[in-house]
């Protein structure tokens, strides 16, 4: 059971909730729409889908510089993807409402002392004592108005000039010419360069095409408090549909995907495009049953299905899903979360995730895909804008002595900005092979 059922004055959770229902839309229904018709495109294959954010945000790291970090961060992972993929990039953070986490125990024990777990920021605290740990209904209305300060930001960074096309690029320029292993990023970065100074000659700049200074930025968060997401759901005056306008994008977890359950029931209900992750222990018959409860009828850019299998369980689990899904032909955009299977405890105790099973699992991923025809639609990743030192390995060769100088996250090791655009640029690199290949033979 993922919903905390032990908040100890159920009066005041019901006054939140009705207040909560009282408050402003988060997200508005044509935004989520409008995310619905672009990830119709990376279903089509003609675009590819760049989802990623923090493990779980919190009050106390809460900060115009991180959300800036964070933004721009995907703006350059989606300038590398863009060139090498020659596909726009559908942007979708992991922000302005990933709270929750879901816990695989009810309780924490340390040192013989047993409390309730941590279950993020918008619940309870993460300090490991009794008054922390004990749920209180404000800190969802905390979290609420955090969310609409961070999509206040987002949104002037994405349409007042902060996006402009040619100051992302420098910043990926600064990145290539500091990595010691970056003779690969450097080519690629500048062919990127050749192609906006040739942009720029011919008179395209973001002076005479104000779009090259604007861009498109959608969230998304886990939908795991239901009395969260039921109180922020509206019905849209112009269509009569409902829309859950917390975020733009929700997913049903590994833990919560039961056919006959409540978070599946749930999103059944709303029109926000959706997404399901699809974990090892997933059959192809279980997730059509899926697929027939979420998107009966079978709209494209609806479902985005997640992998989250691990580097040494994706190539074996994902053909047959793909294959099947194929075969049923249903309209799904497939995703992959390289991070979720590839957790491991280090041997000084910290939780972490080796790069090179990260790259791995991407890596396999596409190859699956292109084996049975399936677009590789995108990519699902923890990550920040920080330099943060929770991820093994990647060009800085973090060690596992190296974790305990910079390890902040409040939940799952995250990738630091380096390791997040060094995934990219290996990705844009297989996926622009992936591209040539399929030229070659045609």
């Amino acid at each position: 059971m993922q919903m905390p059922t032990d908040y100890p004055d159920a009066g005041a959770l019901a006054g939140v909730e009705d207040e909560l229902r009282a408050l402003p839309p988060l997200v508005f229904a044509g935004e989520a729409r409008r995310l619905t018709d672009r990830l119709a495109q990376v279903e089509a294959g003609n675009a590819f889908l760049l989802q990623g954010g923090d493990c779980a945000e919190s009050f106390k790291e809460f900060s115009t510089d991180n959300i800036r970090d964070t933004f721009r961060l995907i703006l350059q992972m989606a300038v590398v993807l863009t060139f090498a993929g020659r596909k726009p990039v559908v942007k979708v953070g992991r922000i302005a409402g990933q709270f929750a986490k879901p816990r695989s125990s009810s309780v924490e024990m340390i040192d013989g002392v047993e409390l309730p777990s941590y279950r993020g920021d918008i619940i309870n605290g993460m300090g490991f004592n009794p008054t922390e740990r004990v749920p209180d209904p404000q800190r969802l209305l905390k979290a609420y108005h955090q969310s609409a300060s961070t999509l206040n930001l987002l949104r002037a960074f994405a349409g007042g000039g902060y996006a402009d096309l040619y100051n992302i690029h420098r910043w990926t320029l600064g990145f290539a010419a500091d990595n010691s292993y970056g003779a690969r990023y450097r080519e690629l970065a500048d062919k990127i360069g050749e192609a906006l100074a040739f942009m720029e000659a011919v008179g395209v700049t973001p002076e005479s095409h104000p779009d090259l200074s604007r861009v498109e930025v959608f969230t998304s968060h886990e939908a795991l408090l239901l009395n969260l997401e039921s109180a922020l759901t509206r019905l849209d005056g112009a269509s009569g549909e409902w829309f859950d306008t917390s975020a733009h994008m929700v997913w049903i977890g590994e833990r919560t995907r039961q056919p006959d359950g409540a978070h599946v029931e749930f999103a059944r209900g709303i029109k926000n495009p959706i997404g399901l992750k699809c974990g090892p222990t997933m059959e192809p018959e279980d997730l059509l049953r899926l697929l027939d409860i979420l998107n009966p009828d079978n709209i494209p850019g609806r479902m985005t299905l997640i992998g989250r299998f691990g580097s040494d369980k994706v190539g074996e689990r994902l053909p047959r899903l793909m294959r099947d899904i194929k075969a049923a032909g249903r309209r799904v955009v497939w995703s992959i979360d390289p991070m979720h299977g590839n957790t491991l405890k280090a041997g000084n105790g910290y939780k972490t995730r080796p790069f090179e099973r990260i790259l791995s699992e991407v890596r396999t991923f596409i190859d699956v895909a292109e084996s049975e025809g399936v677009h590789p639609g995108g990519v699902h990743l923890e990550m920040t804008g920080q330099n943060v030192t929770e991820c093994l390995g990647g060009a800085q060769m973090l060690t596992e002595d190296d974790l305990s100088s910079r390890y902040h996250t409040h939940c799952d090791p995250r990738l630091n900005a380096d390791q997040a655009l060094e995934l990219a640029f290996l990705v844009a690199e297989r996926l622009k092979s992936g591209r040539q290949s399929r030229s070659a033979a045609a």
